[in-house]
């Protein structure tokens, strides 16, 4: 059996490897759209990250190594993407509960980093072997995730904190 897969030819693999991302990119937005219909809170704002950061344990193998210029090229590049995602995602206090606005950023953000994925794949295959860009791109998507949920949750904490502090008040003049 590991023959066989072994054997595969590589183009099956970024087929494959590219439907499964597109899947991903999917179920990420169906997720998005669900949570946005409940209330927020900094549990789920930081799950993503942290249940993401496991993924770094394929830097264990060699395969899906980068260089430090690639890996801080790559850094860069997902902070600067992260940046249009902070300040487009905004909350809004609905009843008692904290929401968070569904953004059309997310899903331009997402589908982008999609598509140059894709693309980066068939045209760098050549440069860059299939494990390298796989851990370029996890680093991509990881870097701007984390200063994004960091982001959001200073907001979600500073508006929960205001709510408090303007429910006392508002008892205190009552």
């Amino acid at each position: 059996m590991i023959e066989f897969i072994q054997n595969l030819p590589s183009t099956f693999w970024v087929v494959a490897s590219t439907v499964f991302v597109l899947g991903m990119g999917i179920m990420a937005m169906i997720m998005r759209q669900k949570s946005s219909k409940k209330p927020a809170s900094a549990k789920k704002i930081m799950i993503p990250p942290l249940a993401m950061s496991t993924g770094a344990l394929m830097f264990l193998f060699p395969f899906f190594r980068v260089t430090f210029e690639h890996l801080v090229i790559t850094v860069l590049i997902g902070m600067l993407c992260s940046t249009i995602l902070i300040k487009t995602s905004k909350f809004e206090i609905v009843e008692q509960d904290i929401y968070l606005k569904p953004s059309k950023a997310f899903a331009v953000v997402l589908v982008v980093l999609l598509v140059l994925r894709t693309v980066a794949k068939i045209y760098l295959g050549g440069t860059f072997h299939l494990g390298e860009l796989g851990g370029i791109f996890f680093i991509l998507a990881y870097s701007m995730l984390l200063p994004w949920r960091l982001a959001m949750l200073a907001k979600f904490n500073k508006l929960k904190n205001n709510y408090r502090n303007l429910r006392k008040l508002w008892r205190n003049l009552s």
